[in-house]
């Protein structure tokens, strides 16, 4: 048994590690899972300055959103992962993340309540805000595109491209075809695909990547494209006539988010990460970097600075909400639905 003496010291030496800041301890390595996009700007205004200030080291892992979940799954060896909401709720239902310790994350309280936690209190938060909508080159229209019923329009015939199913916002366009026929896909997808094939003679491709279709419209073998607005920018730096469409019946929001691995043993400084990744100078500074839509409502930008995403609470609060548990439930019965139409 230890003496009271030795008691007292192991206390002392205890307190004293506890009370030493991050900054002052051995170097932690911290593996982040993202998408390798923009990894310049991250390095520059992400990366280094949370190295510099948590005395870390962040290791990056890149790839899409499934390839990313299942290694996760599999084999571990990553603490932070990013995902866009529809991976992360694929995530959570497998239960491959652990639960958000919100005391442990004081930027929290400056997000929009519609980041906070789009999941559940229990997961991370959204960091971006992003919309599903439409992109056109106005120089090729003969009117502007005010709706999503648009992409059904004849002179469109073989001139428009939309996501793979596969993809975080495909499903999503049968949700929209359900709506130009009045009924709600999950419901009736009957309708609701009736409608999508009629969509069929407009599409030139299904695509995977907003790389794909940035090299669609550059060649000119699509003038319209449903999107995610992260690949706005690229689309009209190469066709400067490129509008995108204010929707009468909104765009749909996808949010970005951070999740802690469950099997992560680097939970503090995950949450720390975590909490840097919102704070409001790291948010601007990666909105004019990157086109990053804020979820920090302390964050002000100029209109040339949010030209690429929405920003503001009235813009934010206009996105519609997937419901990505319906969208999980439906998604083997439409992904064959969609395959008799558009192929594998």
């Amino acid at each position: 048994m230890l003496s009271f003496k030795m008691r007292g010291l192991a206390a002392m030496v205890l307190a004293s590690v506890i009370a030493t800041p991050l900054s002052a301890q051995e170097p932690g390595t911290l593996v982040v899972s993202e998408w390798g996009y923009g990894a310049e700007k991250l390095q520059e205004f992400l990366y280094k300055p949370f190295e510099k200030q948590f005395n870390a080291k962040v290791v990056i892992e890149s790839g899409n959103n499934p390839d990313r979940l299942n290694k996760l799954k599999i084999r571990g060896g990553v603490d932070v992962i990013w995902l866009t909401d529809a991976f992360s709720q694929q995530g959570i239902d497998a239960g491959a993340f652990a639960e958000i310790d919100a005391a442990l994350l004081p930027n929290l309280a400056d997000l929009y309540d519609i980041a906070k936690a789009p999941q559940g209190e229990k997961f991370g938060p959204g960091y971006t805000v992003g919309r599903y909508g439409i992109i056109y080159d106005s120089a090729k229209v003969s009117a502007p595109i005010t709706s999503w019923k648009d992409l059904w329009r004849e002179e469109f015939k073989g001139k428009v491209a939309m996501p793979g199913f596969n993809t975080t916002s495909g499903p999503m366009t049968v949700i929209v075809a359900g709506d130009r026929v009045g009924v709600d896909a999950f419901a009736n997808p009957d309708a609701a695909f009736a409608s999508l094939a009629e969509l069929k003679p407009n599409i030139v491709k299904t695509y995977n990547s907003g790389s794909e279709l940035v090299n669609l419209f550059s060649t000119g073998e699509v003038i319209v494209g449903a999107l995610q607005d992260f690949a706005v920018p690229a689309i009209q730096a190469a066709i400067p006539t490129a509008k995108w469409a204010p929707l009468d019946e909104g765009n749909f929001v996808i949010f970005n988010t951070m999740n802690i691995a469950a099997k992560s043993e680097n939970k503090d400084l995950a949450h720390a990460f975590i909490n840097f990744r919102l704070d409001p100078k790291v948010q601007k500074d990666l909105a004019i970097a990157v086109g990053d839509g804020v979820v920090n409502k302390k964050v002000e930008l100029t209109p040339e600075e949010a030209k690429s995403a929405a920003y503001g609470a009235e813009a934010i609060a206009s996105l519609r909400k997937p419901d990505y548990r319906k969208l999980l439930d439906a998604k083997e019965d439409w992904s064959k639905r969609w395959n008799l139409i558009f192929g594998q």
